[in-house]
């Protein structure tokens, strides 16, 4: 039998370590890389030929929503499933927003991530049942009052300075993160407070944790 290729990704090593054992265990996948930022998932991924990249939607420099959808950017073949602790809808439909082809809450992942792994590799999505019932509800709503789903005002760069800024990291760290000279970095912190009409880096803080950028 043919092993699945899985990538693993998330900040924290004993998670990752007992998350591999669950997943090494099955006789059709096998974990053949992992990283511990959405960064070096993103490097591992390219770097390798990865069928499925489960990633940790809270995790430094890039989340797992920004890395899934730069992933898929550069390589839509590859399936994403999204890791989370939070129970949480905004969450939930941010990683179907960023192509996710599945959202497991970590608490059940003794349970539900072997599952979510192979239905995400046969082109299928996987839902926990609250999330079931999120989208549901979202749908109907949407129906009833005839809205779409809103377009992100930020670009995905401005959205990456969001995340840095929210974490504490300085105009100069911003820069060499990102690559980018800290005249960029100050040119995209005013576009974004333009943008989402904020004053200080209070309120950026509290849009981030909105977005999932950042733990609470």
């Amino acid at each position: 039998m043919t092993r699945a290729r899985l990538l693993l990704a998330d900040d924290h090593a004993l998670v990752r370590a007992g998350l591999r054992r669950i997943l090494d265990a099955e006789p059709d996948l096998s974990v053949v890389a992992e990283a511990s930022d959405g960064a070096e998932a993103i490097e591992r991924t390219l770097a390798a030929e990865i069928d499925l990249a489960v990633l940790d939607v809270s995790m430094p420099k890039l989340t797992g929503l920004q890395a899934a959808r730069q992933l898929l950017a550069h390589r839509p073949q590859v399936r994403i499933l999204m890791l989370s602790m939070h129970d949480n809808e905004e969450f939930f439909f941010e990683a179907l927003r960023a192509g996710a082809s599945g959202y497991v809450l970590k608490s059940a992942a003794e349970h539900d991530l072997v599952a979510a792994c192979r239905a995400a590799l046969r082109g299928e999505a996987f839902l926990y049942p609250a999330a079931v019932g999120a989208l549901v509800r979202d749908y109907l709503e949407r129906v009833r009052s005839g809205d779409s789903v809103p377009d992100d005002p930020l670009s995905p760069r401005e959205t990456e300075v969001v995340k840095l800024i929210a974490e504490g990291h300085s105009g100069r760290d911003i820069a060499g993160i990102l690559s980018i000279s800290e005249h960029t970095v100050e040119r995209h912190r005013a576009n974004i407070f333009d943008k989402l009409g904020l004053r200080d880096r209070v309120q950026l803080t509290r849009y981030a944790i909105r977005r999932g950028l950042v733990e609470p």
